[in-house]
């Protein structure tokens, strides 16, 4: 999966950051439930940095357009995330993301280029898939 691929690709470093980055590599794709992958942790067996990632990246993922799928409204975003708590995410952290939300749209927006992302998006679609080794 691109979770441990990830995880691989930044495994060994000696540097705290890097090996936070591998945790969250990882672990960002697991669910609350247990019912996430690639090791089917649940609840606090989830890294808290696995599962503060997963927020931030299921807002980002919807609220931006993808080659497959129009930007999700941050209303609908914000909705889909509330009613995953308990689910797919940790409550406390949606309880803390709820709270944030200002936040998360001032770092959207401070750091999205979307041409640019447009660009990465339409040539990554466009790539055939790896091979599993």
């Amino acid at each position: 999966t691109h979770a441990e691929i990830g995880a691989k690709l930044l495994s060994g470093s000696e540097s705290r950051l890097m090996q936070m980055a591998e945790v969250i590599a990882m672990t960002h794709q697991e669910r609350w439930d247990g019912s996430g992958y690639p090791l089917g942790l649940k609840e606090k067996e989830i890294p808290l940095v696995g599962r503060i990632v997963a927020v931030a990246d299921v807002f980002d993922a919807l609220t931006s357009v993808r080659p497959y799928k129009k930007a999700w409204s941050v209303d609908d975003s914000t909705s889909e995330i509330i009613e995953k708590s308990g689910i797919h995410f940790d409550p406390e952290i949606v309880s803390a993301f709820k709270e944030s939300i200002p936040d998360f749209l001032t770092i959207k927006d401070e750091f999205s280029d979307n041409n640019e992302t447009s660009i990465i998006y339409q040539v990554h679609a466009k790539l055939p898939p790896l091979e599993s080794s």
